[in-house]
């Protein structure tokens, strides 16, 4: 079985070169949900659901986020009703959180939800969020305290992130089955998702980190930094404002206690020995996921490195 931690775009895109070359069914995906998010009284999942749309087909991709061809009706109904509209939902993105709030309004955990969704969106892939329990990102920055998608969308990303907070994240346990998948997993794949937003939450849940650490299946990142650019999102405006220095090494070095190899862009071939040093082994390729070519490359060559950890 194939066990990745993932967060966002850079995941979802990264699954969809996974499912071409792996049978569904052996995959299970642990999903970030510190950015989960109560907006207009529903519960929206924003990870798992580009997940599960990606892997369904019915992803936009140029957006990089929702579903192809929704429209926005509800919102400008919201909007000329005077209420305030900042987190952009489209009408049939909007169905999934009309009943994933239904369904846990009825005693379903959001594990289990999560299940019934993406088994009634086709998708095989086992998706797990990474905690039943509440946890919420939060930001600290130079305007104060917010959550992660405040930050991120109502904000336009543009604070100075000073410091970076897991509201709850004491009280988390690990949804079942988290464990359990780590501990009996052949490979274990942490994906190009940002490590402090996405990566982070999940390496915080108790118990998840040091299951990490313990298991003997190989452990292969993929970075989700080219240069000084990450390939989606503000990874490198957070950096900037944690005073860390922005490139692959800090990706690494923040995985360092449990991962045996990095996935680095051929482009920085110049920070090989750097992580090399931290005891990683390195393997230079090109990162970026332009088409299902791409994905399905860097799926095959994250396989055959599996392989070789295993000699």
């Amino acid at each position: 079985m194939i066990v990745a931690l993932a967060g966002g775009v850079g995941a979802a895109r990264f699954l969809q070169g996974l499912v071409n070359i792996h049978r569904e069914d052996d995959i299970t995906v642990i999903v970030n949900t510190g950015d989960d998010l109560i907006s207009y009284g529903l519960y929206i999942s924003p990870d798992t659901d580009i997940i599960m749309y990606t892997l369904a087909g019915i992803v936009d991709e140029k957006k990089g986020w929702g579903i192809k061809g929704d429209s926005f009706n509800c919102l400008e109904m919201l909007r000329r009703y005077g209420s305030e509209v900042w987190f952009n939902t489209g009408d049939m993105d909007l169905s999934t959180h009309i009943l994933r709030t239904k369904l846990m309004k009825n005693g379903l955990t959001l594990s289990e939800c999560t299940n019934k969704l993406s088994k009634l969106l086709g998708v095989k892939i086992k998706i797990i969020p990474m905690s039943n329990e509440r946890v919420e990102t939060r930001i600290t920055s130079e305007k104060g305290g917010m959550s992660f998608q405040e930050y991120l969308v109502k904000r336009s990303a543009k604070d100075r992130v000073t410091n970076i907070t897991f509201k709850g994240i004491n009280e988390a346990n690990p949804a079942p089955e988290v464990i359990e998948s780590i501990m009996s997993a052949d490979l274990i794949v942490v994906c190009p998702s940002n490590p402090f937003v996405s990566i982070k939450p999940i390496l915080s849940i108790k118990g998840i980190e040091e299951a990490l650490i313990k298991t003997k299946s190989p452990k292969i990142s993929i970075t989700p930094i080219i240069g000084n650019k990450p390939v989606k999102g503000p990874l490198d405006k957070i950096m900037r404002g944690l005073d860390l220095e922005i490139s692959a090494f800090t990706v690494a070095n923040f995985y360092r206690r449990f991962i045996d190899a990095f996935i680095l862009d051929e482009s920085d071939q110049n920070l090989e020995d750097r992580i090399v040093s931290l005891g990683i082994k390195v393997h230079l390729m090109s990162t970026l996921m332009r088409g299902i070519k791409e994905k399905m490359q860097i799926a095959n060559n994250v396989l055959r490195i599996a392989k070789e950890l295993k000699k």
